[in-house]
């Protein structure tokens, strides 16, 4: 067979972006996820009030999220317990008990914000009682994460945050003044008003929040659990620099695309809403209704259903770090990778938060003024834990070889003078 060239098979090699997608984990979902519905509704309003004028604050938020973020990924893989479990082993009960119960109080309220959102949206689209949707959403989200395998319900989690991709979408079919949205980003300006300070106060407040810590812990200690070696970093440090560079990059990706969405939130409200006079938006329903008339259906379309497709991604991770924190703090069983029957207790408060926040939507309280107090309980909590993340960090009994490096330690410092600043902030205005 002289001059013919044997054949071979062709090489198959996986989409670079796969191969990406299949590297980054808990931060990826956890960044995505604080572009819950509730949060969409503060970034819709800030870019309906002040049009492009609140977007350097997204961006200042920025170093300080992935502070704190990649402490707490931190203390979940090097010590093999989550945020409040390390707590509990250092802090004072009563003061644990304390944060958690607070904790626990704002993640109910903001599950019951996301879930009317949504359940808003969905009546929207399809017609039928918000009630009815809210029940089916809320039942929805609670089978699947008692129910599916972990390995499994972590993948769907992944997919779902490419939903806010979604909002990025937007701003290809709108206009846009670019030039005034560069002078927004670069350089900050803040309007001496109630109004303003208070719009200011809730991008930051959302931004950075208490359940985020225990979510992303958590699922760093899950992901170690069901990997070839499931011991803490601390007791096998022959890989540590490996893990903690992952840990970095994965916290990077997630809080900057987060970042990103939000960014794209604001631009997409002001360069629609706000420039046609609307200034006021309560709701993620009435977002989307809004940009209808002034974007066309298929913005209103892109807006809705990046608002169900976040939700669906936000709903279970608020619930998920609701049962860890409460978990944590008493000495249950906790874990999605535990099956229902072996942690009884965690599943029970999974099904129990999304349950009584589903109820918040038929209820007589002001899903606007629960989200404001919920801000307020998220900053008085961030700020103590973020300083307790801090310290426990930067302890060799706690950390081994592992302590956190100075950088990390000044931004987590600076980021819990913020939270504090702005919970202080959103009190006196």
């Amino acid at each position: 067979m002289t001059g013919v060239t044997p054949a071979h098979p062709p090489a198959t090699h996986r989409p670079r972006f796969l191969g990406l997608f299949r590297r980054l984990g808990p931060g990826l979902v956890t960044g995505a996820a604080d572009d819950d519905p509730s949060g969409i509704v503060t970034y819709a309003q800030a870019g309906a009030a002040f049009g492009y004028g609140l977007g350097w604050a997204v961006v200042l938020t920025l170093p300080f999220m992935v502070a704190a973020q990649e402490m707490s990924a931190r203390i979940g893989r090097v010590t093999g317990a989550g945020v409040v479990g390390a707590l509990r082993l250092h802090a004072p009960r009563p003061v644990v008990l304390g944060l958690v119960g607070l904790l626990v109080v704002a993640n109910v309220v903001n599950l019951g914000a996301d879930i009317g959102g949504m359940a808003e949206v969905a009546r929207l689209l399809a017609g039928g009682p918000a009630w009815a949707w809210a029940g089916a959403i809320a039942a929805f989200c609670t089978v699947t994460e008692i129910w599916v395998a972990y390995k499994r319900y972590v993948v769907f989690l992944k997919w779902l945050t490419l939903a806010l991709l979604a909002y990025v979408a937007l701003l290809f079919v709108i206009h846009v003044k670019w030039g005034e949205v560069l002078v927004a980003v670069l350089i900050p300006h803040v309007t001496l008003s109630r109004d303003a300070l208070t719009m200011l106060v809730g991008v930051l407040g959302t931004t950075i929040s208490p359940y985020l810590f225990v979510w992303q812990a958590a699922e760093e200690v899950e992901d170690m659990l069901i990997s070839p070696d499931p011991r803490p970093l601390r007791d096998r440090g022959e890989d540590g620099a490996n893990e903690i560079g992952r840990i970095g990059a994965d916290t990077w990706a997630g809080m900057t695309y987060s970042n990103i969405v939000s960014l794209s939130i604001i631009i997409g409200t002001a360069a629609t809403l706000h420039t046609h006079g609307i200034l006021t938006i309560d709701t993620a329903g009435q977002a989307a209704k809004a940009l209808e008339p002034i974007a066309g259906r298929f913005a209103m379309l892109i807006f809705a259903l990046g608002v169900l497709g976040t939700g669906l991604l936000a709903v279970p991770v608020l619930a998920g770090a609701t049962a860890y924190a409460l978990g944590e703090a008493v000495g249950w069983r906790v874990g999605l990778g535990r099956k229902a029957g072996d942690a009884r207790a965690f599943y029970a408060t999974i099904a129990a938060a999304t349950l009584l926040g589903a109820g918040i939507v038929v209820s007589p309280i002001d899903p606007m003024q629960a989200l404001v107090w919920a801000a307020v309980i998220n900053g008085a909590v961030a700020g103590p834990v973020i300083v307790a993340m801090v310290v426990l960090g930067s302890l060799r009994s706690v950390m081994g070889r592992f302590v956190l490096p100075v950088w990390l330690r000044v931004l987590g410092w600076a980021a819990a003078v913020l939270m504090v600043g702005a919970t202080i902030g959103m009190l006196v205005l």
